[in-house]
């Protein structure tokens, strides 16, 4: 499309036009130039030029709640449809949808260098999926009483953590899908979890306010940070294992930050930035 448009001006200029992105489904976009330039007369002429983008086709019918790389090319979402899809965001296609939840799906947990991965919902189940296998779950795993709101594999990919706002955290063998740990602290509504790179803890972040470290051998509490002032909503820790990193929403415009503590011999004894 070309859309010329002239006007008197005394200097040429380019003015590139932003580009839109919207989230939710995916679709195809315009991106828009916009360009100015003067003719031997002294008029300027403005040229609108627009591009289409590949079009996407939509990975879910309603809100996406949450999405996790499964290798370079895929990608695994869940939504409150209740699937869980695995996307190839390079073609724009759904892979393959996977059914079994019956409520919103809140957390997706990859098994590292595999097919397989976890999903989690308000349903209060937990069920494993591979992509090489058919549309229903491989496993399913029910222990908690409420919304299935923490999942975390183990480095070895040998056991899964999960956590609720229920005030408990369970620990499974993947292998056989039995739960070997169990674990409750009051008021402790999980927000998530993550595993610890190389190591056998678990962070945890709690509507509490408060960021745990959990020993998984045998699912105890081995550090809790500073209490903060409003819910930590999302913790993450690097590569290295040796920082963390949680956030919060705060409240009427007020506490929404991040937080990072810098390692100080173990994770445990961490101190805030």
């Amino acid at each position: 499309m070309l859309l010329l448009r002239c006007q008197v001006k005394q200097a040429p200029q380019k003015v590139p036009c932003g580009f839109c992105a919207m989230m939710g489904k995916l679709q195809s976009k315009l991106k828009h130039s916009t360009y100015k330039y003067s003719r031997s007369d002294g008029i300027i002429e403005e040229r609108l030029q627009s591009r289409t983008f590949q079009e996407y086709s939509p990975a879910h019918m309603d809100a996406v709640s949450v999405v996790a790389a499964l290798n370079s090319d895929l990608c695994v979402s869940g939504g409150k449809d209740k699937t869980v899809v695995a996307y190839n965001w390079k073609t724009g296609n759904v892979v393959k949808r996977f059914s079994g939840h019956e409520r919103e799906v809140t957390k997706v947990a990859i098994i590292p260098k595999s097919t397989q991965f976890f999903s989690a919902s308000r349903d209060r189940m937990v069920m494993m999926w591979d992509l090489h296998s058919t549309s229903q779950p491989t496993q399913q795993l029910g222990g908690h009483a409420m919304v299935v709101t923490g999942l975390a594999v183990s480095p070895d990919s040998s056991q899964l953590c999960t956590g609720s706002r229920d005030n408990s955290l369970l620990l499974w063998d993947v292998e056989t899908g039995q739960c070997v740990e169990r674990a409750s602290v009051s008021r402790n509504l999980v927000t998530h979890l993550c595993w610890v790179p190389s190591e056998p803890y678990i962070l945890q972040s709690s509507e509490d306010k408060t960021l745990r470290l959990w020993d998984s051998r045998g699912l105890r509490v081995a550090h809790m940070f500073p209490t903060k002032q409003h819910i930590q909503t999302h913790c993450e820790v690097s590569v290295d294992g040796y920082k963390c990193i949680s956030c919060s929403n705060g409240f009427g415009g007020e506490g929404c930050e991040a937080t990072v503590r810098h390692q100080v011999g173990s994770l445990g004894q961490g101190k805030v930035t």
